[in-house]
């Protein structure tokens, strides 16, 4: 583990930005528009634990079990997620929330949707 802070920018690197992720299925995109970025500010050696920023064109996703336990803070766009009991939740810019790892969840991006992630496995 680094003895330093990591501070979390919401356009990835400074010196290099954002990469092109392929986390998301094509098949999953709303629109024409596939666009997926990533930076990982910080990942343990077993990448158990990630931290970072990923952005998303608008999609949606059913999902029979969330393979991770995750920690979002939305930084700008519109996700809601509806859990296995047909209860949605609607998150913008300034929410944070958290999916337990099993979760069962539709998770549909509205608005292109960038977000900070810590994720545990």
């Amino acid at each position: 583990m680094p003895d330093k802070v990591i501070r979390l920018l919401a356009d990835g690197d400074p010196a290099s930005g954002m990469k092109s992720s392929n986390l998301t299925n094509v098949s999953d995109f709303t629109t024409d528009d596939h666009t997926e970025l990533n930076h990982t500010f910080f990942s343990t050696p077993d990448e158990s634990v990630l931290t970072g920023v990923w952005e998303c064109a608008p999609c949606r996703e059913e999902i029979d079990a969330y393979p991770v336990h995750e920690m979002v803070s939305v930084i700008s766009g519109k996700l809601t997620v509806t859990n296995s009991e047909g209860k949605a939740e609607t998150f913008t810019a300034g929410d944070t929330f958290y999916i337990a790892k099993g979760a069962k969840c539709i998770w549909h991006i509205e608005e292109t949707l960038r977000k900070f992630y810590m994720i545990v496995e």
